[in-house]
């Protein structure tokens, strides 16, 4: 995966012209990074590293958990919500009207209207962290909660409901896995963009003697980072900063060192 063109030197860095990046997401719709594309001239591939799969039922059952013995719902993603109602309706449970939900961000809430009829008296609404769902919580701390995750479970969650007592369980439902990225084996780029550990744990998966060389490692947030520099690899290029709280930004930031925007 070597970079290729001419050299920009500054200070001690130096920079090499960017012609392909792959960011390892699903293409959007829209997104600022065809800005970038067109204003420089690159050729962005969007390519998933991981991906989400079901449990099965026959596995579910394994965990001795029925949804409808549980008062309460701790639904922290879009996928949590998509896959404890699939395992309700595989298992033919039909939660009760009375059921409450509590959901991490308004994003999440807004996606179970797709399955409830909602009601606010039955649906708390976070802004972001399980905290901000605190006093909700504790004024329903007789309720049993049931939070719905991944195998990578929910760890900020789970240690607020253990540190604050309450009467919860959690059951995998859905399972975050490395995609395979087999037809991508011949396949070189100047810029490869990550965001979570798994990415990375998905590029050894699929590459296990993957050499840096003189790609250059697009990083977002300090466990990425740390998952990077655990390999023995370099980051070129990191986000969030003061100077590039996006990825795009700080992208936007190395090439105006690496390239010449398109005439």
């Amino acid at each position: 995966m070597a970079a290729t063109g001419k050299v920009k030197e500054q200070g001690q860095e130096t920079y090499k012209t960017v012609k392909t990046i792959l960011v390892s997401q699903p293409k959007p719709a829209r997104s600022p990074y065809y800005e970038l594309e067109e204003k420089y001239g690159l050729q962005i591939d969007w390519r998933p590293f991981i991906h989400v799969e079901p449990v099965s039922v026959k596995e579910f059952r394994k965990q001795r958990i029925r949804p409808d013995e549980y008062t309460a719902i701790i639904l922290t993603s879009k996928n949590s919500v998509d896959h404890f109602f699939r395992i309700c309706e595989e298992m033919r449970i039909k939660m009760p009207q009375e059921t409450k939900y509590f959901c991490l961000t308004e994003a999440v809430a807004n996606y179970l209207q797709k399955f409830i009829v909602y009601r606010k008296r039955k649906v708390f609404v976070g802004k972001r962290k399980i905290e901000d769902l605190a006093t909700a919580l504790k004024k329903n701390k007789k309720e049993k909660f049931l939070l719905p995750c991944s195998n990578l479970g929910a760890k900020e969650v789970c240690a607020f409901l253990e540190d604050n007592k309450f009467d919860w369980q959690d059951a995998m439902m859905y399972q975050t896995v490395s995609s395979d990225l087999s037809d991508l084996s011949d396949v070189t780029y100047d810029v490869l963009v990550f965001f979570s550990p798994l990415g990375i744990t998905s590029l050894y998966e699929n590459f296990p003697d993957f050499k840096q060389n003189e790609t250059r490692m697009a990083i977002f947030g300090n466990s990425t980072s740390k998952a990077v520099e655990e390999r023995g690899l370099t980051i070129n290029i990191k986000a969030p900063t003061p100077e590039s709280p996006s990825m795009t930004m700080a992208l936007e930031n190395y090439l105006q060192k690496s390239n010449e925007p398109v005439q």
